[in-house]
């Protein structure tokens, strides 16, 4: 309660040392419960964003920068001193991106229905223009007077980054951006997430809902690319390598029991006929370890749930100070988010040929040759907060955590932390689309970085 009371006080005497020269229609907000702007990834409440959102202005064709309104793929945008730029100098995700100079706006002529919880704008420095200063405002009543929300943003790189803007907006809402100051600015990939809330119990989901990486077939003469949906878990089969190309599974709280670990290695009856059937004594004394891809931890509600991540297609030959300790420390830490009411899209598998296991030297194959020893392992986690239409709140505030590991025994000599990568870099070295279900706009951003988030 102290510490609320000092902040309306700092807040009144802000507001009467403001510069108040507004016009009538403009509402500057005082209360930071309703809406609050961070450039950070914020944490958000299980909503979706609108329906052909993000905004990415790939769609609209505008050269000058006299006020007019421009068509794009959500509706009609109004640019005042302000273009849709294509040069080499604007920063876009695509080909286009908005570019605004001196005091331009950027404004919705139309409504998003169903309120808005939060925005996320990509924004960088035209060129070499000099950094510059904007704000993002509201209408509740179709533009007749709008109101601030969140504060000032500066942008000063030329690089695309995200401000992200929390409000509690209930019913018709639209937006406009005001350019306050500087060079000029692009603005990219205008995002809008609704305010209905949703069920945020955790549920089991589709296990290959963010795309099927390898565009596998359940054809039998797609040898090498065979795809392979169980209950549990979804996965590629490359019948010449002997195992998996990749593993694609969920994990929630949802997911998650008290069934006791069955240690049952098994062949997999589920493959065609012809097809190589890796069984567990392939890996006797070869120096790996019978490597999971979707950890049996992940799934333990139950007996049979857990017994299927025992089907050696689950399975690959994995350096023990791999399995056990740096892969193992990261499929705890994936675990430890469901607590911290998180939802995870995880999708794992291994490249290259010749690992390390603790015979010592290289080996390139077990099992007369029929398995492959991979060179390297990859995983990639989508990370969302538990609810619904997965798939569409992935926007380019999402934690994504991708790593590239070697199947060496000195694997172990640092955290899991330190081997993380980009998407793009894992698909550039497997030839794999990943996630190819999210959105395109928010692909080319989130595929991009390069998590720098907490690790325990």
């Amino acid at each position: 309660m102290k510490k609320y009371s000092l902040f309306i006080f700092a807040l009144m005497a802000t507001i009467l040392l403001t510069d108040c020269r507004k016009s009538k229609n403009d509402i500057v907000p005082t209360p930071v419960t309703e809406c609050q702007m961070t450039t950070a990834p914020a944490v958000t409440a299980a909503r979706a964003v609108y329906s052909g959102f993000p905004e990415t202005f790939e769609a609209g064709t505008k050269t000058a920068y006299a006020a007019a309104n421009v068509t794009v793929s959500t509706g009609f945008w109004n640019l005042d001193d302000a273009l849709i730029g294509t040069s080499a100098s604007d920063r876009k995700n695509g080909t286009k991106s908005v570019r605004i100079q001196n005091t331009g706006k950027l404004t919705m002529n139309f409504d998003a229905t169903a309120g808005a919880y939060e925005v996320n704008i990509l924004h960088a420095t035209y060129g070499t223009d000099a950094a510059s200063t904007w704000t993002l405002w509201y209408s509740t009543n179709g533009g007749s007077t709008w109101t601030q929300t969140g504060g000032t943003v500066t942008t000063s790189t030329t690089t695309l980054a995200t401000a992200t803007f929390a409000m509690n907006i209930n019913g018709t809402v639209r937006f406009q951006l005001r350019k306050a100051s500087g060079g000029r600015l692009n603005i990219d990939d205008f995002s809008i997430t609704d305010n209905v809330p949703v069920d945020t119990t955790p549920t089991q989901d589709d296990n290959m809902a963010m795309g099927n990486p390898s565009g596998a077939t359940t054809s039998t003469s797609n040898t090498n690319n065979y795809l392979m949906v169980k209950s549990q878990f979804a996965l590629s089969y490359n019948n010449s390598r002997g195992t998996a190309n990749w593993v694609s599974w969920h994990l929630s709280a949802a997911w998650k029991g008290n069934a006791t670990r069955c240690d049952c290695f098994t062949q997999d009856a589920a493959l065609p006929t012809g097809y190589y059937k890796a069984s567990t004594s392939n890996y006797t004394s070869t120096g790996f370890d019978r490597g999971h891809l979707c950890p049996s931890d992940d799934r333990d509600l139950n007996s049979t749930d857990n017994s299927i991540t025992f089907k050696m297609t689950n399975i690959m030959p994995q350096a023990p100070q791999l399995n056990q300790i740096t892969w193992g420390n990261l499929e705890e830490y994936c675990r430890s988010l469901l607590a911290q009411g998180k939802e995870l899209y995880v999708i794992a598998g291994a490249y290259g040929q010749g690992g390390t296991g603790s015979n010592g030297g290289s080996t390139s194959t077990i099992a007369s040759g029929n398995i492959k020893v991979p060179a390297r392992y990859w995983k990639v986690i989508v990370v969302l907060p538990n609810g619904s239409n997965d798939v569409t709140r992935v926007n380019t505030a999402t934690r994504v955590i991708a790593v590239d590991m070697p199947n060496v025994q000195t694997v172990s000599s640092q955290p899991w932390g330190w081997y993380r990568t980009s998407v793009d870099a894992i698909e550039a070295a497997t030839g794999y689309d990943l996630l190819s279900s999210v959105s395109g706009a928010v692909q080319s951003t989130i595929e991009a970085s390069v998590d720098a988030g907490p690790t325990n």
